[in-house]
């Protein structure tokens, strides 16, 4: 539903996502990508949907791969998907115009609206937009995924998150909150007298002619919907099916690629918004001095595609994948919807977007200067970077190879990194760029990582950090029974143990002892157990304060 929350767990895999084939440069730009976009989707797979536009002129579009495998339906331009988080755009759009009539005010406190809310006379409006008012995502409580599948009321689910403890005082810090948007639904709802979906259909989607697009509920699907699909086991199958009422202001639209393009045009050409609304929408929140975040207004993030600036959103939830964005000065809309929830290197609609992006304004691009590298850096330097640092989903490695500085993630190919001053250093395989930062004694502490518009602070792991064989991890191989209805299969790669539980992604578990694992995404732990016979016979898991044992299955 959110941008980084596809699952439970926060992806980074994007980060250095280079595996992405180019595609190949030829005169047709429609050829090159009908393509590779068919080699994508090759046999019965879900796919996506796919426009891209420019000057307000649609330049290419089409659907590839199955909205329904089962009864092998082809995704077409016009197939609905859930859209996720980039109806966070929608959320902020509606707040704004209330504002732009006077009926309220970006600084009215939360207790202005739900008197009760912890810290509610110190939260603004403007801190819901911009992620920084402190309240803790719900899609991040170990529940979650336990509930997600029932439907709920917007008062249950408010009064749900009402009384879990911030993250940090408001305006202190920035996390991505859903908690935060399904409050400004709520918001819009009470300021207009109509329901979310109702005031977004009459002041935006019935004026634009987005005749495809509404808040989705799963007892009436709107007809032409896709089916969600998560790759477990080698295949593809249904994906865990989110009640959207869990949803609201955070994620529950559905939408086509036409009605996107209809909406960018609209959003860019100042008839959503007016001036002053819109820039600020599109200005990134200013955040404290050491602040880790995004580059992110108001439903919009902020960033770049090979050098040129671009505003974006993405979306994701279990069986869906999204992407949205607009490349300001060329004026060119890229609109990626998926039905898929997948590592499968190339598929995710943010790597695919950025490509059509590159392919398209290849010309402009090669125009813009090259990142400028620092010539008089000293190598010797480089050592004090050397080392393995948190990425909470992965581990960065940091290595010297002759001269030159190489850094690796977890699963992931290994590149060199390029000095652009002290301490500072970028990829020219994509754009990313890391600050190595110093404590108080001037010896490197930590790395802050920035990429599309994201920003955050990975802390350098101390070298005596535990490691084990692969001998050892392979004792922990196997599939552990966590419920009646929910297995957790491990399985290493390398020097990496990676967990799945049914119907989400592997991640990266990091051992704290012998038998002992950490997620690094969300505040969990497994430890295995092993019988008389030395081998393991069950995993005890412990979260939020609760454990409970998962047999191994033989």
């Amino acid at each position: 539903m959110s941008l980084p929350i596809v699952t439970l767990l926060q992806r980074v895999a994007l980060f250095l996502g280079c595996t992405v084939a180019a595609i190949a440069a030829s005169t047709s730009f429609e050829a090159d990508a009908t393509q590779r976009f068919h080699e994508l989707t090759k046999g019965d797979v879900p796919g996506f949907a796919v426009l891209v536009a420019r000057n307000g002129q649609v330049v290419f579009q089409g659907g590839f791969g199955l909205a329904n495998i089962e009864a092998k339906v082809p995704i077409q331009p016009a197939t609905k998907f859930r859209i996720g988080s980039i109806s966070k755009q929608f959320t902020a759009a509606a707040v704004l115009r209330l504002s732009e009539q006077g009926k309220l005010s970006l600084s009215d406190t939360l207790a202005t609206y739900f008197p009760d809310f912890p810290n509610g006379r110190e939260i603004t409006i403007r801190h819901l937009l911009t992620h920084t008012s402190g309240l803790h995502s719900y899609t991040e409580k170990p529940e979650f995924y336990g509930r997600v599948t029932n439907a709920i009321t917007s008062s249950q689910l408010l009064a749900w998150f009402h009384d879990d403890p911030p993250d940090f005082k408001p305006g202190n810090g920035f996390h991505y909150s859903n908690s935060g948007y399904f409050v400004l639904g709520e918001i819009v709802s009470k300021v207009s007298g109509k329901s979310l979906g109702d005031y977004l259909k009459d002041s935006f989607f019935d004026p634009l002619g987005m005749k495809d697009t509404g808040i989705y509920t799963n007892s009436a699907p709107p007809p032409g919907m896709a089916q969600g699909y998560e790759f477990n086991s080698g295949k593809y199958e249904a994906a865990l099916d989110w009640d959207m009422s869990w949803a609201g202001g955070a994620g529950a639209l559905y939408s086509t690629v036409g009605d996107l393009f209809l909406w960018n045009e609209a959003l860019f050409g100042g008839r959503v918004l007016n001036a002053d609304s819109f820039q600020a929408a599109t200005t990134p929140v200013s955040l404290p001095p050491n602040v880790g975040g995004m580059s992110y207004g108001y439903g919009l993030v902020m960033s770049t595609v090979k050098g040129l600036p671009v505003v974006s959103h993405s979306g994701g939830l279990d069986g869906w994948t999204s992407d949205l964005l607009r490349v300001t000065d060329q004026k060119c809309t890229v609109v990626v919807l998926a039905n898929y929830l997948t590592n499968r290197a190339g598929s995710a609609p943010v790597e695919i977007s950025h490509k059509l992006v590159e392919q398209l304004l290849a010309d402009e691009i090669k125009k813009l200067p090259p990142p400028k590298e620092d010539s008089l850096a000293n190598p010797k330097r480089f050592k004090d970077y050397v080392g393995r640092y948190d990425y909470q989903t992965a581990i960065m490695t940091v290595t010297i190879e002759g001269d030159a500085l190489f850094a690796q993630l977890t699963g992931q190919e290994k590149f060199r990194i390029f000095p652009k001053a002290r301490d500072e250093f970028f990829w020219k395989v994509t754009d990313a760029q890391v600050v190595f930062l110093r404590d108080d004694k001037g010896q490197v502490s930590a790395a802050r990582h920035t990429q599309n518009g994201n920003s955050f602070r990975a802390p350098k792991l101390a070298a005596d950090t535990v490691r084990l064989s692969t001998e050892a991890l392979d004792a922990f191989v196997g599939q552990y029974q966590y419920g009646p209805m929910s297995i957790l299969t491990v399985t290493r790669d390398g020097n990496q143990l990676l967990a799945q539980l049914t119907g989400q992604s592997a991640i990266p578990i990091f051992p704290t002892s012998n038998t002992e694992f950490e997620w690094r995404v969300v505040s969990a732990n497994v430890r295995f157990v092993k019988g008389a016979n030395g081998k393991v016979i069950k995993a005890v898991h412990t979260q939020g304060g609760a454990s409970f044992e998962a047999p191994k299955i033989p």
